[in-house]
């Protein structure tokens, strides 16, 4: 694989497996949903817990448990909803939109109740963050291709959750959205050969259009987004 070829002749890169367990650890249990800290701290704190490669391998691993339960998670949705109805729905990791479009009113959004206990707005936004942030690093500890994948399929399951899941498209959760899209497109940015951009992401790089975005405390609009234009701009490298 290229990008262990790459690894091999960059030097050695000293990892601590201990030193990652322990930073998962402090990371899963220190924040999230019930510490009275508000996410964008939250992900600045856990931000600067991930730094150097032992912080990005746990960032890496954070994003990919994420995307792995979340399909996990729909997938137990789809066998339950058979289970109860007769009606089978197709549960496809690279295009979750039909899924959302047929049976949206059906299915819980799975981010935030995921077993790991990741926040999607507190360690997944950071994780996210830092995965972008060091991306001309991620060689050196990973393989990026499929950590790429786990990003866009978390992308995916965000503006799907927006459009057919009833998630309130709020701050937090429009800069979840921007730091997916910032960050895929770093990675894009330093991969030899990027892979071709999955079919949700090219759906939603033909709209234009302004998607309100609402206080994440009260009901008043304070802005907006564009996930178009924004897609457009960072992942068209």
């Amino acid at each position: 694989m290229r990008w262990l070829r790459r690894l091999l002749g960059s030097g050695r890169v000293r990892l601590d497996a201990g030193r990652q367990q322990a930073l998962l650890r402090d990371v899963q249990y220190r924040y999230g949903a019930g510490v009275q800290i508000r996410f964008p701290e939250q992900v600045e704190a856990v931000t600067g817990l991930l730094n150097g490669d032992d912080g990005l391998v746990v960032a890496a691993r954070i994003v990919s448990q994420v995307a792995d339960e979340a399909h996990a998670d729909l997938q137990a949705q789809a066998h339950d909803v058979h289970r109860r109805t007769g009606r089978r729905l197709l549960v496809h990791r690279r295009n979750y939109r039909p899924l959302w479009k047929e049976a949206g009113p059906a299915l819980r959004w799975p981010l935030f109740a995921l077993p790991c206990g990741f926040h999607p707005y507190a360690q997944l936004a950071a994780a996210v963050a830092v995965v972008g942030g060091q991306a001309p690093r991620l060689h050196r500890v990973t393989d990026p291709n499929p950590l790429l994948t786990r990003v866009f399929e978390v992308l995916d399951l965000t503006t799907a959750g927006w459009e057919y899941g009833r998630v309130r498209l709020d701050t937090d959760a429009a800069a979840l959205a921007d730091r997916l899209i910032s960050s895929a497109g770093q990675v894009l940015a330093v991969m030899d050969d990027p892979p071709r951009l999955p079919p949700p992401v090219r759906e939603l790089m033909r709209r234009n259009n302004n998607l309100d975005v609402h206080d994440a405390s009260s009901p008043r609009t304070v802005g907006g987004i564009n996930l178009g234009a924004r897609m457009r701009e960072r992942l068209l490298v």
